[in-house]
């Protein structure tokens, strides 16, 4: 709110958003070169289940096979090493401690990535004859998603010189940011695959939005007057934790702590809130939502969406969610299409990121206007809603849009198309989530939480009591009934 003479295009070279836009985008057009017959993203390294070494991944197409797993995986590395670096270049980071740290982060997401891949840990019932084995844990290959938060989590919490020692490369929102940017290339694919795909697609966009409008008019003024009148937190403070715990986590007590003009320290200790009871929810809420509710997919995703308050949690959770209730339906013999719990969980959060500008600018007036009116106070400009805006969205929808439209006008380059497609939304999306899943364990410090508690035992009543059961009803309401297109369909 203090920046003057910003221009519609401020921060497209130095933000975190804005690079995953570009990271997104740029493989994007590289991908749909394919229709063309030039498959250049087809080198990027991808798992599978797996029972004898060496065969735990290969090259995402056939045409680059001759790379065999290692030259694939040392071709990943180059790649993305050179390109996020340069976002780190123009995000001004210190690009050789961020080269070191991703190598590190890289390294440490593929090794997980693969272990949890293993067919005694992933590996379906009904493919236990195909590996040789006769029992496993059937958790699916997402598990080592899992793994890659526990490792995090251990160097986070007990090798923390470590931990600062790779913390310049950790950047979990950026990383799922780009990865959300890939999903909307897989809305598109999936979208494409049928009419009835197509459609399930927009019902659920509308439902996300109508769900999230609902859930945010109850969730802000409830925690707000829990925070006023019985925790007696100070108005700012109150404000920023509000925004924080029931809207959109770390980027929404920044946005509001700018609107309203807090004191730094307030975004910074309810941001280290957010990201702990993020990870406890990671770890808990997929679990709990299928043993619960198992034949509820779709509401559970889009609950889940609405309950857990970072970008990268809320993704990680959707895709060990997708994973875990794909798994049980199939050992019932409902074979559900992969990822649309996910996006019923992202979907959700991402009108949920858009709204974050829109409350931010709300506030803002607010504060101005009324909270704390001085003589002379300066206007607040509409523009405010554009920089709250999160840009990665508008890669998400011009991804998921521009393959529908290329597969609505040229239909007969739909293979080709997915020739590329396949490497971008699929092995490049899940690998920026383990890596998102690492920098989540290595950045979350419990012993931050000293010095928190009444702050912490809010959070925990909010979360508790008006959070998780309104999240979960109003996804009911708008979500109930709603099914996973099945495989074939």
């Amino acid at each position: 709110m203090n920046e003057i003479n910003r221009k519609w295009y401020s921060g497209m070279a130095h933000t975190e958003d804005w690079w995953a836009v570009w990271l997104g985008l740029g493989m994007f057009g590289v991908g749909l070169l394919s229709i063309w017959g030039y498959d250049l993203v087809g080198w990027q390294l991808k798992t599978a289940t797996w029972i004898e070494p060496g065969k735990w991944a290969v090259p995402s197409s056939k045409a680059y096979a001759s790379l065999g797993w290692f030259g694939s995986f040392v071709t990943t590395y180059v790649v993305w090493t050179v390109l996020t670096s340069i976002g780190a270049y123009f995000m001004r980071l210190d690009v050789k401690k961020y080269i070191i740290g991703w190598t590190v982060l890289y390294v440490l997401a593929w090794t997980c990535w693969i272990i949890g891949n293993y067919a005694y840990i992933a590996a379906p019932v009904n493919q236990f004859k195909k590996f040789g084995i006769t029992w496993g844990l059937s958790l699916g290959g997402d598990t080592g998603f899992i793994i890659a938060l526990l490792v995090g989590l251990v160097i986070g919490n007990f090798f923390k010189p470590f931990a600062a020692f790779i913390k310049e490369a950790c950047k979990p929102e950026w990383f799922i940011k780009t990865a959300i940017v890939y999903l909307g290339i897989k809305l598109g694919t999936m979208s494409v695959d049928s009419v009835t795909a197509k459609g399930f697609a927009i019902e659920l966009a509308l439902a996300g939005a109508a769900a999230t409008f609902v859930a945010y008019l109850l969730f802000w003024p409830l925690i707000y007057a829990l925070g006023r009148k019985v925790f007696r937190l100070p108005r700012e403070w109150a404000a920023v934790f509000c925004s924080g715990i029931s809207i959109c986590g770390v980027s929404a007590s920044i946005a509001t702590a700018g609107a309203i003009r807090a004191k730094p320290i307030i975004p910074a200790l309810v941001s280290t809130l957010v990201v702990v009871y993020a990870m406890i929810e990671l770890v808990v809420l997929p679990g709990f939502f299928t043993a619960v509710a198992p034949d509820q997919p779709i509401v559970n995703g889009a609950a889940m969406g609405m309950t857990v308050k970072t970008d990268g949690a809320d993704a990680a959770a959707g895709a060990i969610l997708d994973e875990m209730m794909v798994a049980n339906a199939a050992s019932r013999g409902i074979m559900w299409q992969k990822d649309w719990i996910l996006t019923a969980a992202l979907m959700t959060k991402i009108w949920i990121d858009i709204f974050i500008g829109v409350w931010a600018f709300l506030l803002a007036l607010l504060w101005v206007y009324k909270v704390e009116r001085q003589p002379g106070q300066t206007t607040v400009p509409v523009s405010e809603v554009w920089f709250r805006f999160p840009k990665f969205v508008l890669g998400y929808l011009f991804c998921w849009f521009s393959v529908m439209a290329i597969a609505s006008i040229w239909p007969e380059v739909i293979k080709d198309l997915k020739v590329g497609a396949s490497s971008v939304q699929s092995p490049m999306r899940s690998m920026f989530f383990a890596m998102t899943f690492v920098s989540l364990g290595v950045l979350s410090d419990f012993s931050k939480l000293k010095g928190l508690g009444r702050m912490a035992l809010l959070y925990g009543v909010s979360l508790v009591f008006i959070i998780a059961p309104i999240a979960y009803l109003v996804a009911w309401i708008f979500h109930n009934g709603m099914m996973p297109p099945l495989v074939g369909s």
